[in-house]
């Protein structure tokens, strides 16, 4: 696989076809890698709602504005990043028993540190509950990014989306009863005729102004 060819042409879709949805593989790429996403000390700190029915869409349709309600309507799949409202213990126990049944382990000691390794960045990041929200929020961010380079890979267009009205988002889909809040939102499938931003070309500063070679 050549990024460099990816990145080139990929671009953030202003508008889809409909006409067109996912299939049986791309839908299982996909989901696998909001999964498999990297996150600070494998927190994991989300949930993702993959939204793809037309009812599913009209019930989040709501908490978007004009400028971005046709993208969720004719998107294949429409994913919201949520995140934990609180980074809580039984979280914490669930990561490291997971790590375990994956065989991440050889010693009770290996488990022990990667444990107290764990909270030492979780408690770093939690001198306030804003604070530890913005830091998992972050790591819904990193995924969001995975996913937006892994949709092109597979041929697919994505929109990355957060002109939407979170509080409203939130309340359509329970998250407070489950112990999430909405952070982003991505429209994901194959992009329209009339896709404006398919024509222009790519515009990016140069290499010189972003990056320092040290």
């Amino acid at each position: 696989m050549n990024i460099t060819d990816i990145i080139r042409t990929r671009y953030t879709s202003k508008a889809y076809d409909a006409s067109r949805g996912l299939t049986d593989e791309q839908r299982e790429q996909l989901l696998e890698l909001l999964r498999l996403s990297p996150s600070s000390v494998n927190s994991q700190p989300w949930h993702f709602f993959a939204v793809e029915s037309a009812e599913a869409k009209a019930r989040i349709l709501p908490a978007f504005g004009e400028a971005n309600a046709a993208k969720v309507q004719n998107a294949a799949m429409v994913v919201v990043f949520t995140t934990h409202t609180e980074m809580s213990e039984e979280h914490l126990n669930t990561l490291l028993s997971q790590e375990q049944q994956d065989g991440r382990f050889n010693s009770d000691d290996a488990k022990a540190g990667q444990d107290a390794g764990r909270r030492y960045f979780v408690n770093l990041n939690s001198h306030s509950v804003e604070q530890q929200r913005n830091w998992m929020a972050r790591q819904a961010y990193l995924s969001l990014g995975f996913l937006l380079f892994g949709a092109a890979a597979i041929g697919l267009d994505a929109t990355p989306i957060e002109g939407f009205t979170p509080q409203l988002m939130d309340e359509i889909l329970n998250l407070p009863a489950l112990g999430l809040q909405s952070v982003v939102v991505a429209a994901i499938g194959h992009r329209s005729e009339q896709d404006f931003n398919a024509r222009l070309p790519k515009s990016r500063l140069e290499r010189g102004k972003v990056i320092t070679l040290l």
